[in-house]
């Protein structure tokens, strides 16, 4: 590729990248697979990472089957998802999992009101009524003691296990579930590019200190040469050590062999290439979304399969993202009215003087 055209590729890159972020919801589409999809997760994916991907032979063609194979993956995964429930203060007290999920309905508007997308998009359309959203939460499980009934005796010192949901959050939203679904597609996607990135910038890490290295390396053998560091050959001292000499030209050729398996700057584009393929070929390494089911009591202590306590079933889904860093968050879809969301918090401007 010639320099003008590359630079006008860079040009269209930095004018356009950032409305890869903008026009999620365009980019997925759970219901079918066209050939105008992959084209455009084949441009994201190497616009996002490395835009001189371009000049690699057959880029775009070499790198479709694996940008395929994770759009296959994220449609399944998408429409494996349950159908969004109501989320409110008012239907939580007859939702076992919103009592689950909350200590009190009135944390629901709390948790919601800190989510500025959703607040952006109510403004963006006062049409809407409801919106949709993915609320994730921390889950944790820990084994503690207890008590439990068994028949008419109460037996204390029981090993139960105790489920807690916290840190609630709502940044993914839709003005509704076929665009909720959307957008989780085309995020979950960047989540693999993300992983890919992060795996290149390592091998490009590594390259950049052997470079480095060999330039240090290089520089004192050569003075040692000289018959001395510096000043050190002009008072008289005694020439350095032959074995000194053999060390640091041991040392150099280690760090040639270590660069020439990393290979050259036109190599390095194929790896990327390579990583990138790597990843997308094979999403479900970085990526797992299953159900999960609870049965608990109203003090979200799990309840045992034909006890007799008062307990609710409760559902959700545990994404476990594997790549670096690992997290593992529970989640549910869910409709919220527009009432539920608070109104904006006002500065309160006698309050602020006294702190200036």
């Amino acid at each position: 590729m010639k320099y003008s055209s590359y630079r006008s590729l860079a040009r269209e890159v930095d004018m356009g990248i950032l409305d890869w972020f903008k026009n999620r919801p365009a980019q997925f589409d759970p219901e079918r697979v066209s050939d105008e999809m992959i084209r455009g997760a084949v441009d994201k994916a190497i616009t996002v990472t490395n835009p001189r991907l371009i000049v690699v032979p057959s880029c775009q063609q070499r790198l479709a089957p694996a940008v395929e194979t994770t759009i296959e993956f994220l449609r399944g995964m998408v429409k494996a998802l349950p159908e969004a429930r109501p989320l409110s203060s008012t239907t939580w007290a007859t939702d076992p999992a919103l009592r689950a999920f909350f200590v009190a309905p009135t944390d629901i508007p709390v948790v919601l009101g800190r989510s500025d997308n959703l607040r952006t998009l109510f403004d963006k359309f006062p049409e809407l009524d409801e919106a949709c959203l993915v609320l994730g939460m921390a889950f944790n499980e820990q084994r503690v003691f207890g008590m439990a009934l068994h028949g008419d005796m109460v037996q204390r010192d029981v090993v139960q296990t105790s489920v807690s949901f916290s840190d609630h959050r709502a940044h993914l939203c839709g003005r509704d579930e076929g665009r909720l679904q959307r957008v989780i597609g085309a995020q979950a996607y960047e989540y693999l590019l993300a992983q890919a990135l992060a795996e290149i910038g390592e091998d490009r890490a590594e390259r950049q200190e052997l470079e480095a290295n060999r330039a240090l390396v290089r520089a004192r053998l050569r003075l040692l040469r000289q018959q001395g560091p510096g000043l050190g050959s002009m008072f008289g001292q005694a020439p350095s050590a032959r074995s000194e000499q053999a060390k640091l030209e041991q040392d150099l050729l280690e760090n040639e062999r270590q660069l020439a398996e990393i290979g050259s700057s036109e190599s390095a584009l194929e790896m990327e290439l390579g990583c990138l393929k790597e990843v997308l070929g094979n999403p479900e390494r970085y990526l797992r979304m299953e159900p999960r089911q609870v049965r608990v009591n109203a003090m979200n202590v799990v309840s045992e399969k034909g006890s007799a306590e008062l307990a609710a079933e409760v559902d959700f889904h545990i994404a476990d993202l594997t790549g670096t860093p690992t997290v593992r968050r529970a989640f549910v879809l869910a409709r919220v009215p527009r009432a539920e969301l608070p109104l904006p918090q006002k500065i309160n401007f006698d309050d602020a003087a006294r702190y200036l």
